[in-house]
């Protein structure tokens, strides 16, 4: 599933809320009460470690969320403050349980209202059975609902978060992602576009962990964040085409039982792509409704649209986040829409580019966006599955040259020469 540390943006500013929040008192009270204790709990990381019995693996994860955080801070641009500057012991079960929940026969989030973050379609509970309690309260009421544990959370700035105890369980390339991704919401977040600012963070975690260890000379960690992110772009693009498929139906008008066949074409779908982790397995076997999937859209909406300026900024990270972040800021009420417009049309690009290879091609030649229409409605299944595996092979050898300093990495998998060769074919 989606990987559990991706965690609600709860700003817990008691004082205030109690007078501004739809939320009740009580929920307020109890979650400012349980962020406070993980505040209370927070120790210097320099000072544990000075401790010479610290573990070897603690001392290795607490020094890499150092050195991730400075990375953000010099390379990034990244507003990091204080955090991350201190670790927070917690028990191994203590995570935000986070509630979603969506209309039954639309692809429409239900959503809650909180100060300074405005709406998202997300409801964080430190208790597991007040959460369960809130989804069922949901599900008698006609929506669907779902309840995941998250292990991170972030208070968008307001507070210095610590690294909290139970993130050291992940590997270094997942650990740095997280750091990165938290670190972007300090720096920006939209209000009430939760999907947006969730998707943008998850491309730049996954972005900025693989330069961090690029610049670091680790060839291993930057081959397995590659790897993720690339998995990251291919199911994206599946899950946009599937929550479209299912918005066509229900604006057509469909059953529950007619629902459950979509959801189960779907999950076969997703069991054919070629994924090269397990970063999103349980998506094809748990059972679906329609707060799965929007919860799982949250993190991976149009990824391939930031990976695309990310291309036409030169593969610059830094000016890509400064682009997004500006253009967003100039947007008013469509961040999407807003980053869109900034990236230049590629699927023609990528078919002549083809056709004049020989030459000075460009190592990083643009990749053509699945999504867009001329491109979807003119290639079959096998048609789109042959190329999300192209590209795959694609930009881990753009990596790999990039890397090892190659200008013009050999083309073994010409993504324009597949691309014009694929819509040319009818479809079955």
């Amino acid at each position: 599933m989606t990987p559990r540390w991706l965690a609600c943006r709860l700003a817990l500013l008691c004082g205030v809320w109690l007078t501004l929040s739809a939320c009740s008192p009580t929920y307020v009270l109890r979650a400012g009460y349980e962020e406070a204790k993980i505040l209370w709990r927070r120790q210097p990381i320099e000072r544990l470690l000075q401790d010479p019995d610290l573990d070897a693996a603690t001392r290795s994860k607490l020094e890499l969320v150092l050195a991730v955080r400075g990375f953000a801070r010099d390379a990034l641009a990244l507003r990091v403050n204080d955090s991350y500057t201190t670790f927070a012991r917690v028990d191994a079960d203590q995570v935000v349980h986070v509630v979603t929940a969506a209309y039954q026969l639309r692809l429409e989030p239900y959503t809650w209202w909180f100060p300074v973050v405005g709406r998202v379609p997300y409801k964080g509970f430190f208790s597991e059975a007040a959460a369960r309690d809130e989804a069922a309260a949901l599900e008698r009421d006609g929506y669907d609902a779902w309840v995941r544990p998250s292990v991170a959370f972030s208070t968008l700035g307001w507070f210095a978060d610590p690294l909290v105890s139970t993130l050291l369980r992940y590997d270094r390339a997942t650990l740095a992602n997280v750091i990165v991704h938290e670190l972007l919401h300090n720096t920006t977040y939209v209000p009430g576009h939760a999907e947006f600012d969730e998707s943008f963070a998850n491309f730049v975690g996954h972005r900025g962990a693989i330069a961090f260890f690029a610049a670091r000379g680790d060839d291993v960690a930057v081959q397995q964040a590659t790897t993720e992110w690339n998995d990251a772009l291919v199911f994206s693009e599946f899950l946009g085409r599937f929550a479209q498929r299912l918005r066509d139906a229900y604006a057509a008008g469909v059953t529950l039982p007619d629902r459950q066949r979509l959801f189960d074409n779907g999950q076969q779908e997703f069991r054919e792509l070629p994924l090269r982790t397990g970063m999103h397995r349980d998506f094809g076997t748990e059972p679906l409704n329609n707060a799965v999937i929007l919860q799982y859209l949250a993190y991976a909406d149009r990824l391939q649209l930031f990976e695309d300026l990310f291309h036409q900024e030169d593969r610059d990270l830094k000016r890509t986040i400064a682009t997004v972040v500006e253009s967003v800021r100039k947007s008013g009420d469509d961040p999407f829409a807003a980053v869109s417009a900034k990236v230049r049309p590629v699927v023609a690009s990528a078919v002549e580019a083809s056709a004049t290879r020989s030459g000075g091609r460009s190592s990083h030649p643009e990749l053509p966006r699945l999504e867009h229409e001329t491109v979807k409605n003119r290639l079959s299944g096998d048609g789109r599955r042959i190329l999300q595996a192209c590209l795959v092979v694609r930009r881990s050898i753009d990596v790999h040259a990039a890397f090892h300093g190659i200008d013009e990495p050999t083309e073994a998998c010409p993504v324009g020469d597949v691309l014009a060769h694929l819509v040319a074919q009818p479809r079955q």
